[in-house]
């Protein structure tokens, strides 16, 4: 009886629940209904998702626009699943339409969704060479430039920092140099599908401060940024024509996200000191070498003009004048604010943000950058049209000296006077001192602002065709202006606000965009054909103006430039670029496995004359995925995917500026008969044309152990022929180039190396790591009569383009003291060109980097370390000669001081020995001045704790510490080894500490 009962309740209670399971058997006879909907990313409809009722074989696949239709009942469950997101499931209860929004999954190298342009693809089917890197790594780095975030983490990218200075350049390159011309190699930005400017607005003239112009990647906020994809090789790049040659950088901005409306605030403070210094002589040691250099010149009285050796200045005193002038603290802080939200439909997000940094420097000067961010997304009910808006807004303020007081902080002597005497004035030492702190009384002022608005509007005409137009706009404003009042120099001279003047540039450049597509994905079997046409017509106009004013009757109107008896318009330029090409993409892709694709373009540039305006580009790229193959899979278990990729293509260049191809005139500045009359600026050549690249690239890509580890090699090979350069003409002419073709080639070759190890995953704990290496070969492989030419004493065939060619340092003769050179042409004299023929390679031999990403319950803890082989320009490049008035590196205690002694240095000298002085002029021209730059740097550094206070507060709340360039390892001859220059102050080390909450 009880074994009844029992086995009754049983059957009881399994029919109960088998009534509450979601099965089919059950299923089927409620009643059945349509679900439809639309399935988007953050950047739109994404079609191919596989939309599956649960536990049955019953589903649908989404089309071009998202959308999706299936039958079902109100107690099934949807799953949704897609190649790089993660798997949604939503029970249907009593909707007919659900829209669901996808999140990318990026847990192996396989599973990444990436951004190619016009398109977007999974790192799996690519065909082409990109890399990538995402928010995470960008926002894990105390940067205000995102070109700082790419260094030392992506294969074939090497970019440089050039000063430590807020709001200083960078220099990229892409697998290499291709140009002949030093500014004819850079690449191409795109930011939300809109062409950013690589070219500053800035003046050479004015932005002293900087070494250079400013970087015109200021105007993009990191903090902004979701992704930034870089595409390498002809099949990435051809579809962009021209403007691919030298690679593309694709800057993707963060979206809203649907669901519970959540608002962000991020704030950070941090200090920045200089990273390394010269080991500079002390006073004893100077003094001792100054009087060894009298000696050595036969001098035993010294000059009137000598002060720190003739008793004018006190011999006891010492100072570090790298701490005093360099070794200031900079101050760094960072304030967020954001707000996200939206349902399936429409989503939303706006972001403000404001930094401020200071430098090193002495004196109160500051660097602002304001940003904010709108972006809005929606598709329409009926799933058939989609929007997207995006504006960008970014203005900075740089306020800086106009001097970097790198060159007084190393050479002044270590016994000059102070800055400030007992009044707090500045101390010009009776004028016997160049005070460097005067030169804080001249002020660098520089304003800019950004505006970049993009647009997509997409519509649907029936299943698998649809109609897209890309929108964009963009607008930069530069202001910036550079003071030299009277008062930076010695009161003693007399000199008035009549010697006081000022230079400034004003600087704008618009452009738009209009960027008409049609996209058509159809299946046939196994076989997926994605082809995608469009069209480009871009305009841009760029206009500047610089002057320059002198002659003031008071300092107090020198930023009036009407209050100048002197004024003088130094240049006045406006001009128009006009862009329009026809693109195209053909991919097959068979059974998951066999890839082609088909990219061309022909491009028009109004940079070229009427008969070589167009030109045609193109490529083929071609994947097999053998880890798919049956045979595979059944006999190399440890292999989880496999695939070879290669690509051949060309793509072009037109960075020559604009009307090389026509007469120009410019202003005089003068009259005749009171008329003002103009100036030839350039003489016309209408037949140069497009310079070319030819891009190859054969890649194996891996995944071992259930993609545990991903490994993938590249092999590239890039031909730049039809060189643009300004093509020197002889003095006679009147003008110094002439804009045209150069019969020369340059090839890029190189390997890169990438790997990627899960080498813990557990429930804690976690660890990632991931490392890459390239290893680059730059060449000159023809320049017919290149003997001949005026580029004779630049270039060598077989040789690299970053090359000098220089006198043969052979050490200091042990009888005369003086530095020798070899006499290539045995004439007994050291001469140049004769003599300067030594091959001098000054460039990379090879980088990477090394990421570690570990997280163990709320900590996270994620580092780079960089590495670069490389030789470059040390100290003695710009070094005084040993022995005059500038203090030196310790090195020079190692030197000669007579007969039969061998040193490092040669002979001391005050200058007045013409032999010791030839001699060291020559070492300056000689391959002395390039050693080893190598260096191993701990380039980026985070740690951060997430506050498990979310059950009780409703709130996510994260404190992180970060840290840049906290150390370098290096034998490098001279402050830092990236920027190698002694004018230019390093990349400071940078440490901030910030707290991140989301309510």
């Amino acid at each position: 009886m009880k074994n009844n009962y029992r086995h009754s309740l049983a059957l009881a209670l399994c029919f109960a629940l088998l009534l509450s399971y979601n099965s089919p058997i059950f299923s089927q006879n409620l009643p059945q209904k349509t679900i439809s909907g639309t399935i988007t990313d953050a950047d739109g409809p994404l079609s191919g998702v596989n939309v599956l009722v649960k536990n049955t074989a019953r589903g649908s696949i989404s089309d071009l626009e998202g959308r999706y239709a299936l039958t079902a009942t109100e107690k099934d469950t949807l799953v949704f699943t897609y190649l790089g997101y993660k798997t949604q499931e939503r029970v249907i209860a009593n909707n007919s339409f659900l829209n669901i929004v996808m999140q990318l999954n990026e847990t192996s190298l396989d599973q990444v969704v990436i951004n190619a342009g016009y398109y977007k693809i999974s790192d799996k089917e690519k065909t082409g060479s990109i890399a990538r890197i995402t928010a995470t790594e960008i926002e894990n780095q105390p940067i205000s430039n995102p070109l700082a975030a790419m260094q030392g983490r992506l294969a074939g990218v090497n970019i440089i920092q050039n000063t430590g200075v807020p709001g200083g350049g960078f220099t990229v390159r892409i697998r290499g140099r291709n140009s002949i011309r030093a500014d004819g190699s850079e690449p191409l930005y795109i930011v939300d599908g809109v062409p950013y400017p690589s070219q500053s607005l800035g003046s050479s003239f004015v932005s002293t401060v900087l070494g250079a112009p400013q970087s015109p990647l200021n105007g993009i906020n990191p903090d902004n940024i979701a992704s930034i994809e870089v595409l390498k090789d002809a099949d990435a790049t051809a579809i962009y024509g021209s403007r691919g040659a030298n690679g593309v950088v694709l800057i993707t901005t963060k979206q809203g996200t649907s669901g519970k409306t959540t608002l962000s605030l991020n704030t950070s403070t941090g200090v920045g000191q200089l990273t390394r210094r010269m080991d500079l002589l002390n006073t004893q040691e100077y003094l001792a070498m100054r009087r060894e250099a009298f000696a050595n010149d036969g001098i035993t009285e010294y000059p009137f003009n000598e002060y720190d050796i003739n008793g004018t200045w006190d011999q006891s005193r010492y100072t570090d004048w790298q701490e005093e002038l360099l070794g200031h603290t900079a101050y760094f802080n960072d304030y967020g604010l954001s707000l996200t939200g939206g349902n399936e439909n429409t989503r939303y997000l706006l972001r403000a943000s404001h930094q401020k940094q200071t430098t090193v420097f002495p004196g109160n000067f500051n660097y602002k950058k304001y940003g904010a961010l709108a972006t809005v997304t929606h598709n329409a009910a009926d799933d058939r049209l989609f929007v997207s808006f995006t504006a960008n807004y970014v203005a900075d303020e740089n306020d800086l000296p106009t001097t970097a007081f790198i060159t007084p902080a190393l050479n002044l002597a270590p016994n000059a006077p102070a800055l400030y005497d007992e009044n707090g004035e500045v101390n010009w030492e009776d004028g016997t001192f160049f005070n460097p702190i005067a030169q804080l009384k001249a002020k660098y002022l520089s304003n800019s602002s950004t505006l970049l608005g993009s647009s997509t509007i997409s519509y649907q005409l029936f299943k698998g065709f649809n109609l897209k137009t890309n929108l964009g706009y963009n607008e930069i404003h530069l202001e910036e202006s550079r003071t030299s009042p009277n008062t930076i120099y010695n009161p003693a001279y007399g000199l008035d606000s009549s010697y006081s003047s000022i230079s400034v540039n004003t600087s704008s450049r618009k452009s738009w965009i209009v960027e008409p597509q049609i996209e058509y994905n159809t299946q046939m079997g196994d076989l997926e054909i994605a082809a995608l046409v469009g069209t480009t017509f871009q305009n841009e106009n760029s206009n500047g103006l610089l002057q320059y004013a002198g002659n003031f009757t008071s300092n107090a109107l020198i930023y009036n430039l009407a209050s100048a008896a002197e004024r003088e318009v130094l240049a006045s330029t406006d001009d128009v670029y006009r862009y329009n090409a026809v693109y195209g993409r053909l991919n097959f892709n068979w059974n998951k496995k066999y890839i082609l694709n088909l990219t061309g373009r022909r491009d028009g540039s109004s940079r070229f004359g009427a008969d070589t305006r167009f030109a045609n580009f193109g490529a083929v790229g071609a994947a097999w995925l053998f880890g798919e193959e049956k045979f595979i899979k059944e006999n190399v278990t440890f292999l989880s995917f496999g695939k070879i990729r290669g690509s051949y293509g060309t793509s072009g260049n037109d960075q020559i500026g604009n009307y090389g191809y026509l007469d120009t005139y410019i202003g005089s500045g003068l009259s005749y008969q009171g008329i003002p009359t103009l100036q030839p600026t350039q003489l016309y050549n209408p037949n140069f044309g497009w310079e070319t690249n030819r891009k190859l690239e054969l890649a194996l890509e891996l995944g071992l152990f259930k993609n545990s580890f991903d490994i993938s090699g590249a092999y590239y090979r890039n031909r730049s022929s039809s060189q643009l350069v300004g093509i020197p003409l002889p003095g006679t002419t009147g003008f110094p180039t002439l804009t045209g073709n150069l019969d020369a080639t340059v090839q890029n070759t190189g390997w890169e190396f990438e790997f990627d190890a899960k080498l813990l995953n557990n429930d804690n704990l976690n660890w990632t790591a991931k490392a890459q290496l390239t290893i680059p070969r730059n060449e000159l492989i023809s320049f017919p009569n290149l003997e001949s030419s005026t580029y004779s004493n630049r270039f060598v065939i077989g040789q690299p383009l970053d090359i000098a060619l220089l006198y043969h340092y052979s050490g200091v003769d042990p009888q005369t003291g003086l530095y020798t050179f070899q006499d290539f042409d045995g004439d007994g004299n050291i001469t140049s060109p004769n003599d300067a023929k030594q091959a001098t390679k000054v460039g990379v031999d090879y980088y990477g980097g090394i990421t570690n990403s570990v997280s163990y319950k709320n900590f996270s803890l994620d580092f780079l370390l960089q590495y670069v082989k490389q030789t470059g320009y040390n100290y003695l490049y710009t070094s005084a000669l040993a022995g005059t008035m500038a203090n030196q590196p310790t090195a020079v205690l190692d030197h000669w001081e007579q007969p039969g002694d061998g040193g490092f240095t040669q002979m001391y000298s005050a200058g007045y020995s013409d032999a010791a002085y030839t001699a060291y002029g020559n070492l300056l021209n000689s391959d002395a001045v390039v050693s080893d730059a190598s260096y191993l740097r701990l380039r980026n550094i985070s740690l951060s704790y997430n506050l498990p206070i979310q059950a009780t507060l409703g709130a996510k709340c994260r404190l992180y510490v970060l840290a840049q360039n906290l150390f370098t390892i290096t034998d490098f001859l001279g402050m830092d080894p990236e920027t190698q220059s002694l004018d230019q102050l390093p990349p400071l080390r940078v440490i901030n500490a910030g707290l991140e909450i989301n309510i």
